[in-house]
């Protein structure tokens, strides 16, 4: 098991740095090798590469709720792949002229992976091969689609990839032996079908779930530790929407985490999240977010205590102008929920500030997490972010759950005479930078 993972970490190393991995499947299937790539890295020149390497089709897995959202239509009402193999109509993106150059086709991948993409982006029939990936990934199909998609979500990127199958000079499918000797000679990294299986059974043993990644921990990643990867939560994912909105039109997604079920009443029991984001978010540039954890009073009925309702106000503004991303999680009152914050407002209005009032009712001063917010960013694309904040412990946070924070940009809301005993203990005993007090 300990080497398929460090097969799997090498391949999610290569396919993070924009290099594509080779994977092999079963013996006892098409017993062949592909190049894997992310779709949202794919550039002319990799392309270029893999055609010319791989010699095979050009196709690009996606999940099926991607498919879904482009609208990709079955290429046959009834396969007689016997392998299965989920091929959809083949796409070009409405940009390019002929749709075959490694520059076009290069494109279009791009473009599949993009979640700002809509159907009417692509033109039908084209040069790139959409496949479908199984919903159980490769617990249910152990083919190069499943995992092309397994090894997508472990890297926190979208789910969208593109393959080939890899012939020799001969135009046969290449042996292990050549396969081994194109690895070593490109420097890439070679792993099997089985190898992620394990990993995804291992994982799923440990977090059950449907959308999970493996996050690569800067510190381990810097000094060179064997195992450089965070597990983050594995989520539930909705389809995307739009949703217009007084701020502006915003595309929206809601993540829901593991264990969720239904009560006698009908609701959902499992905490549910929701990512918003307005322009192009898959581009490698750092991208403005907004890591929001809810605050019913405040983000509601406008409550004067804290400064939660403006700072989401004025990040929302500043996405719909800027193009960004806002992650809003329910973490109510830092983490300890409504009734108890309201607990906590109770004692405040005795004399205790926001952090001794929460320690003497026996929490945390603060107990919010943000891995949840990683896996989200991961899922959505983003791993280059400037942070809308005045909290140094989320952008440290952030970083460890493998997210590049490369600017803390301020989110400073003039105090009021309410709030500003509370944004004085933020800033005095919380570590907040507020440079208004």
């Amino acid at each position: 098991m300990w080497e398929a993972q460090l097969r799997v970490e090498a391949a999610v190393r290569a396919l993070r740095q924009g290099l594509p991995a080779i994977v092999l499947d079963d013996r006892d299937r098409e017993n062949e090798g592909d190049f894997v790539l992310l779709a949202e890295h794919a550039t002319p020149d990799v392309v270029h590469f893999m055609l010319r390497e791989g010699r095979g089709l050009l196709c690009a897995p996606l999940d099926a709720e991607r498919a879904r959202e482009l609208a990709l239509a079955p290429m046959v009402a009834e396969s007689q792949d016997p392998k299965e193999t989920a091929f959809t109509v083949s796409v070009d993106h409405v940009s390019v002229k002929t749709g075959i150059s490694a520059r076009e086709r290069a494109l279009t991948l791009r473009a599949l992976a993009d979640p700002s993409a809509r159907p009417e982006d692509f033109r039908r029939p084209g040069h790139v091969f959409p496949l479908v990936a199984r919903p159980g990934g490769v617990r249910e199909r152990r083919g190069h689609t499943e995992a092309a998609i397994e090894l997508a979500r472990l890297a926190g990127a979208r789910p969208a990839a593109a393959i080939i199958e890899i012939l020799d000079e001969t135009g046969e499918p290449a042996s292990l032996s050549y396969l081994e000797r194109l690895a070593a000679r490109e420097n890439l990294p070679l792993l099997t079908v089985e190898d992620i299986a394990r990993v995804v059974a291992a994982w799923d043993g440990a977090e059950g779930g449907a959308v999970g990644h493996l996050s690569a921990s800067p510190s381990l990643a810097r000094t060179g530790g064997t195992a450089p990867y965070i597990r983050l939560p594995r989520l539930e994912r909705s389809d995307v929407v739009h949703l217009p909105s007084e701020y502006g039109a915003f595309r929206a997604v809601a993540y829901r985490e593991p264990g969720a079920a239904l009560s006698a009443a009908g609701n959902c029991t499992a905490r549910e999240h929701l990512a918003l984001w307005k322009g192009d978010i898959s581009s490698d540039r750092p991208i403005l977010v907004r890591v929001h954890s809810e605050c019913l009073t405040g983000d509601v009925f406008g409550s004067y205590r804290c400064d939660c309702g403006p700072q989401l106000e004025a990040a929302l503004a500043r996405i719909e102008a800027e193009g960004g991303v806002l992650v809003y999680l329910r973490q109510e009152g830092r983490g300890i929920g409504l009734y108890e914050k309201l607990r906590a407002y109770a004692l405040q209005e005795r004399g205790f500030d926001t952090v001794d009032a929460n320690l003497v009712l026996g929490h945390p001063v603060d107990a919010r997490d943000y891995d949840v917010a990683a896996a989200i960013l991961f899922d959505l694309g983003v791993r280059r972010v400037r942070l809308l904040t005045n909290n140094p412990d989320k952008v440290e946070a952030l970083r460890q759950y493998g997210v590049e924070v490369v600017e803390r940009v301020p989110l400073e809301i003039p105090p009021r005479e309410e709030n500003r005993r509370y944004l004085e203990a933020k800033k005095h005993r919380l570590g907040h930078l507020l440079s208004h007090l």
